[in-house]
């Protein structure tokens, strides 16, 4: 068994990540126009009609600008708590509206997507984790701090989507107000490039085959400085950095090893939706 990634776009201009197993798949945030969405996914040869549902981490534009034109154009459930809902001003059908809690795993044909925690300046955020059989890939983007909950998380995992999102000293002299400079590096705004390398370095499981860099800052990072930073120690693990401007290619991700088992991991009831 392998699951099927993609990210469909990345950045602060809109977030889309596409995951499958061949038979089902999901959206994780649908932060680019519904036009846009089934154009790159048409593109890649890939259908809406597997697609079980979408799962929004928080409500911030770049994560929700598509999701209810593409949620009532397809009549696909959307996945998002009360609180991002509200937050973010969202009408969606209330019969294709579905929450969540923190670790109850929610399955989706052979498909299962966890909830994990995370902390960012929004009013619920989430990252998830999509697991078929044994292989796990991980979504964890807009996130100010590698918590525990990311930390756990992220050394389970065969493949993560893993925020990189600016380097410091760009950050440090670019243009922004001081203001938006502590937003982006206090402890709720994102990730940067050191603090998504010592996650790697310190936490990857021996197994993990791919590493995507994702939402890159268009003005405090380039994609050259995030390569030159985690080529040299990657080791066996591919990286991918994705773009903020188109859709990457399909990448495979398959089991080499055997995980634990996921109710000890996660130590949740698992809610089971669309058998």
């Amino acid at each position: 068994m392998s699951l099927i990634v993609a990210s469909l776009n990345s950045g602060s201009n809109g977030n889309c990540y596409y995951v499958e197993n061949g038979d089902d798949a999901v959206l994780i945030d649908a932060g680019i126009s519904s036009r846009e969405t089934e154009k790159r996914m048409k593109r890649m040869g890939l259908s809406l009609k597997k697609v079980r549902g979408i799962f929004i981490t928080h409500e911030h534009s770049d994560h929700i600008g598509g999701v209810a034109k593409l949620s009532k154009r397809h009549k696909l459930p959307v996945f998002i708590t009360q609180a991002t809902r509200l937050r973010g001003r969202l009408k969606l059908e209330d019969s294709l509206y579905h929450s969540f809690e923190a670790h109850k795993t929610i399955t989706l044909g052979n498909l299962s997507i966890t909830p994990i925690p995370k902390l960012h300046d929004a009013a619920d955020p989430y990252s998830f984790v999509v697991a078929s059989e044994q292989v796990r890939v991980g979504f964890f983007t807009d996130t100010g701090t590698p918590c525990e909950h990311l930390i756990n998380s992220f050394a389970q995992c065969h493949a993560a989507f893993l925020e990189a999102n600016y380097d410091e000293d760009m950050l440090e002299y670019g243009g922004y107000p001081y203001a938006l400079k502590n937003r982006i590096r206090g402890g709720l705004g994102h990730l940067s490039n050191k603090q998504a390398l010592a996650l790697f370095l310190q936490h990857r499981p021996a197994y993990m085959s791919h590493l995507f860099l994702a939402h890159l800052s268009n003005n405090n990072n380039t994609p050259k400085k995030v390569k030159d930073l985690f080529d040299p120690v990657a080791g066996t693990t591919e990286i991918v950095i994705t773009p903020r401007d188109k859709e990457t290619k399909l990448y495979h991700i398959r089991a080499s090893e055997r995980l634990p088992n996921l109710k000890k991991i996660f130590k949740s009831e698992q809610l089971s939706l669309f058998r």
